[in-house]
């Protein structure tokens, strides 16, 4: 099969296209051709070598797919060859999703709903599972106001649709340009509790209009978890989806005596079964539910690409400049 391999950690020079072996089938496993997938932040990390280099199994990189099963291991009696099915597969699949094909334990899959395509349902897993979580993890009670940073991204784009469906409409959220902020005020939030973290003083105009937060779930990290520490209450519970805060924002943290709730999709990869391994498949069958129900819509995307060197690079630099507007960066195979 076809794939994009990594050579050696660094800049997007490292990528080429290669030729590679098929996967071998397990018994536990389906053997999928890969239709589309999608390329998240934690690409280009695993490709810089930073610490998520370490759960990189192998050179191909990518962490989600879309596509239909090829051929099926005799202990499978869950799908049929044909299906139309997605996965978040992180590095428990033979190899990553910037490929042709792809092996996986069948308790991570989930049939795809009709009315997505490949394109739309490969950008679900990822960002759905890791807001789902947030939701399912946090409870927040429904008259309380939250803090999201960076809602208008893929996460923050299922999680407000969460929240708001559970009846938390008391949600404050930051944006960078109107194309943001109208997609924000299209998923109910109301547009005086979005904040131009470009033009206005985030901690000034929060502080003037709430106070300090009980609940802060923080998407982006770096400059912005300051902020978050900032506005949170004395013991608060701050959400941490990145691992980038800085020294200085933890720091705040530790002060505040603030309850730290790390979000982190491989978390029950940690502890190799079946019964964790079934995390994943029924979270994306949850999420593909909650999409049907028309609880949730599927997450903006953009299609950089068919499958090739110049794809991964162009989406690699789009993501590290920040220039995806809020959209999963999305590649055909």
């Amino acid at each position: 099969m076809k794939a994009i391999t990594l050579k050696n950690f660094g800049g997007v020079e490292n990528f080429e296209l290669v030729e590679v072996d098929d996967p071998k089938l397990k018994d536990n496993e389906v053997l999928v051709k890969i239709k589309a997938t999608t390329f998240n932040p934690i690409d280009y990390q695993m490709r810089q070598g930073s610490t998520e280099s370490k759960l990189l199994k192998s050179p191909i990189l990518g962490r989600e797919f879309s596509g239909e099963i090829m051929q099926l291991g005799k202990n499978i009696n869950t799908f049929d060859i044909g299906d139309k099915v997605s996965a978040y597969v992180g590095s428990l699949g033979s190899n990553g999703t910037y490929a042709e094909l792809i092996s996986a334990p069948a308790e991570l899959l989930a049939k795809t709903p009709s009315q997505l395509t490949f394109a739309e349902a490969t950008a679900i897993p990822m960002v759905g599972m890791t807001a789902l979580q947030c939701f399912n993890r946090l409870a927040i009670p429904k008259e309380k106001p939250i803090f999201i940073s960076g809602g208008a991204g893929g996460v923050g784009t299922v999680l407000i649709k969460l929240l708001i469906a559970n009846g938390n409409t008391n949600i404050y959220t930051t944006a960078g340009n109107d194309e943001s902020i109208h997609h924000l005020k299209s998923l109910g939030v109301n547009s005086n509790n979005i904040i131009n973290y470009k033009n206005q003083d985030i901690v000034k105009v929060l502080s003037n209009k709430v106070g300090s937060f009980e609940y802060i779930i923080d998407l982006v990290g770096g400059n912005m978890s300051e902020t978050c520490a900032e506005l949170i209450d004395i013991f608060g519970t701050y959400v941490d989806i990145t691992f980038l805060a800085t020294v200085k924002a933890k720091e705040t943290l530790f002060d505040k005596a603030t309850q730290i709730i790390n979000v982190a999709n491989y978390a029950p990869t940690l502890k190799e079964n079946s019964e964790n391994l079934e995390y994943y498949g029924k979270m994306l069958k949850e999420l593909f539910n909650k999409i049907e129900k028309d609880i949730i819509s599927p997450t903006a995307i953009k299609t950089v690409g068919s499958l090739s060197v110049e794809t991964v690079k162009k989406a690699h630099q789009l993501m590290e400049n920040n220039q995806t507007k809020g959209k999963k960066l999305v590649m055909t195979v």
